[in-house]
């Protein structure tokens, strides 16, 4: 079994954190969003993942050495291409052609999710969904009476179904998934909008007699822009809060308060403050003199006297002020004591 993670896009919705870090190695609760959806893929399968597949944007040598890091770290192969074109998501999936064999699973890195059920690898193919209350903004799935998909629709603008397809999928005859994606890409009549999609490689399979079935997941959650990640950084933190109580013993905290659920990485300072609930701090961070819940901070990074809620720090920046609900970007220096 593999895992083929698309991940070339710039994140410019999550500007600036993405301007110096891809969107997927952004943290969440201390662990890499991409890190967190090969994980919980390898937990739903009941197969061996073997290889896991980075398809990424010109990010440098070393993302594509913590990449591979990851899929090492569960027991699998890592392999890296490029798509140098944004020419769709069928168009991505194709620059690993190579590795489109046999059993594969296709996950978007833009989501995380949380689900209890098992993968059924006896399927054709299996397409993760989520029920919203506005389908208008995603690709949707039809079903038959016998809960087989019989429809792809592309953002419906008239109700069709609620069931909104999240980014996952697997087929489980690669080669068959490879050859239609070369036949989608032989000609550009075959472009939308200027791309090529992945949802018109599944219908072509569905019309050829392969049956697709839904996985439904228990939370979708998205880590599309600032708000949204905190947001999903919190619910994260929900489900873990068994697992993060201790603090590293290379961290000190001081005179300080911690409420539960927080993420603590390892030397980090803390002093005369108060943290949480709901906040993760990164590797190497000093926080003193301040007052922070429901955020996100992350590595090597200075805060002092800082009253911060709902608010997402990058890497090796400094903060020193006031009250705020703030989005600051790596290297970056906010200093509202400074005359």
């Amino acid at each position: 079994m593999k895992i083929i993670i698309p991940m070339a896009g710039r994140g410019s919705r999550l500007r600036p954190h993405t301007l110096t870090v891809p969107k997927p190695l952004i943290p969440i609760a201390g662990k890499p969003i991409v890190h967190r959806l090969a994980e919980d893929i390898t937990r739903l399968s009941q197969e061996k993942i073997d290889e896991i597949v980075f398809i990424t944007g010109d990010f440098g040598k070393d993302v594509e050495e913590k990449l591979v890091e990851i899929a090492t770290k569960l027991g699998a192969k890592g392999t890296i291409y490029r798509q140098d074109k944004p020419l769709g998501t069928a168009h991505a999936i194709y620059q690993a052609k190579d590795s489109i064999t046999g059993p594969v699973i296709i996950a978007f890195a833009d989501t995380l999710f949380k689900a209890d059920f098992e993968l059924n690898t006896e399927s054709d193919g299996v397409i993760w969904v989520k029920s919203v209350e506005d389908p208008s903004s995603f690709g949707v799935v039809e079903l038959d009476n016998e809960g087989v998909i019989n429809k792809f629709h592309e953002k419906p603008q008239e109700f069709i179904s609620d069931l909104a397809i999240i980014g996952i999928y697997y087929i489980k005859d690669g080669d068959k998934l490879r050859t239609e994606i070369e036949d989608l890409l032989s000609d550009e009549a075959n472009m939308r909008k200027g791309e090529y999609q992945l949802t018109d490689v599944l219908e072509n399979l569905k019309s050829q007699g392969i049956k697709f079935t839904t996985g439904k997941v228990d939370e979708w959650m998205d880590c599309g822009n600032k708000t949204v990640t905190v947001e999903t950084n919190t619910k994260v933190l929900g489900f873990e809060k068994e697992l993060l109580k201790e603090i590293p013993a290379s961290s000190s905290v001081t005179t300080s308060l911690i409420i539960e659920p927080c993420f603590i990485g390892e030397n980090v300072i803390i002093e005369n403050s108060k943290i949480g609930p709901n906040v993760s701090i990164g590797n190497g961070t000093v926080i003193r003199n301040s007052n922070i819940d429901n955020s996100l901070i992350q590595e090597n990074t200075s805060i002092d006297h800082g009253n911060l809620t709902n608010s997402m720090i990058g890497n090796k920046a400094e903060y020193y002020g006031v009250s705020r609900n703030i989005s600051l970007g790596d290297f970056s220096i906010l200093d509202f004591n400074s005359k």
